[in-house]
């Protein structure tokens, strides 16, 4: 039909539109905030534009699901302000026989959606934190920048060094501050060098002093030295263990259906589920008095919006604390949000109003007594 075909490319241009602002103004917000990360030392600043792609990736299915939703409002919003939709209705159509070419536009949405949410989602999240744990995991050397305080890997040490001499094995004007075994040391030295020996690495200092105090009392302990000898790491073999739920892929949840899972993954069916119930809400929201300011619909969207997905996160962490059910959270929003938006498209299809009930509700009891 010529009015379907016309509406798809109206919804194409509209949805195009509103994902390249949206995945614009998203990707600049995480360019800055991580950049702020790596600025304090939490990220390597060679892997900004890969956690920075990563993190938008994660971010694309909820940036669908407000496209469309938004593309949806905006596009009947004006065929509601320029009369369109009136040559629609005088055909004997309604608002509910938009639902049909709304969800053929839609459905290759939902289907990406589906998608990125139940198998990209998981993938991006593990490779963000494999970045980060890989940066955590560099060894004290590699942590070691001129000019900078740079904390070792167990948070044990301090290290300073004023300038590098010959790449990285060199350095002058060492400074390092040590915690560990009930002593506090400060060590500085003139210069120092990376020596491999057969116990392992060692920092080799020359020309300082080392000042030693045990932890709880004021006693000092003043040596100098020529040269002293100080292991380092190279790497940490002895990370946390803990994998956060959100890099778990979705077979896993389905395997371990604990609670933390099951909030993990009433998010991922979620983020579908959401995007079907935005399409009939906007086919609902979408009638809009010519009269009104023509942003009405969009703001009202965009606070649907917002609250839908503050709900869904609410959701998440009730399911993960045991306050409600898997089956019950997803009954009662997802469920709930449905059977709402289809009484709410089947009042304005028929035109309910409530003087309407009124009158044939008195109507009917009219005629039963005159009927008796």
């Amino acid at each position: 039909m010529l009015f379907h075909s016309s509406l798809r490319i109206e919804l194409a241009r509209s949805f195009g539109a509103v994902l390249v602002v949206l995945v614009t103004v998203v990707m600049t917000m995480t360019l800055i905030r991580t950049l702020g990360q790596a600025s304090r030392g939490n990220l390597n600043p060679s892997d900004v534009t890969q956690i920075m792609g990563y993190t938008v990736l994660a971010y694309l299915p909820t940036l669908l699901s407000m496209s469309l939703f938004i593309a949806v409002i905006s596009t009947l919003s004006r065929m509601y302000r320029d009369s369109e939709m009136v040559i629609w209705f005088c055909s004997g159509k309604g608002p509910a026989s938009l639902i049909r070419p709304l969800m053929r536009f839609s459905w290759p949405i939902f289907a990406v959606v589906t998608l990125l949410a139940l198998l990209v989602l998981p993938w991006s999240n593990q490779r963000i934190e494999d970045l980060k744990t890989q940066y955590e995991r560099r060894g004290d050397l590699e942590r070691i920048e001129p000019g900078q305080f740079q904390e070792s890997s167990d948070g044990s040490r301090v290290f300073f060094v004023e300038k590098n001499v010959q790449g990285q094995t060199t350095g002058s004007n060492v400074f390092i501050a040590t915690t560990e075994r009930g002593k506090e040391t400060v060590t500085s030295a003139r210069g120092g060098r990376i020596e491999h020996l057969p116990q392992g690495q060692f920092l080799m200092l020359n020309n300082g002093q080392r000042l030693e105090r045990i932890v709880g009392t004021t006693d000092l302990k003043l040596s100098q030295f020529g040269l002293y000898g100080t292991q380092i790491s190279e790497d940490v073999s002895s990370m946390n263990a803990y994998v956060p739920v959100n890099t778990l892929a979705t077979t896993a949840l389905v395997k371990d259906l604990s609670n933390l899972n099951l909030g993990e993954l009433s998010w991922r069916l979620g983020l579908v589920l959401t995007a079907i119930n935005l399409v009939i809400i906007g086919i609902v929201v979408s009638n809009v008095n010519p009269r009104l300011n023509k942003s009405i619909n969009l703001v009202f969207a965009l606070f649907t919006f917002v609250a839908y997905f503050n709900v869904v996160n609410l959701g998440q962490s009730w399911i993960a604390s045991g306050s409600i059910s898997f089956i019950a959270l997803m009954l009662l929003l997802h469920g709930g949000v449905f059977g709402v938006a289809l009484l709410w498209l089947a009042k304005s299809h028929n035109q309910w109003t409530l003087w309407h009930w009124l009158a044939r509700k008195t109507g009917r009891g009219s005629a039963a007594k005159a009927h008796a």
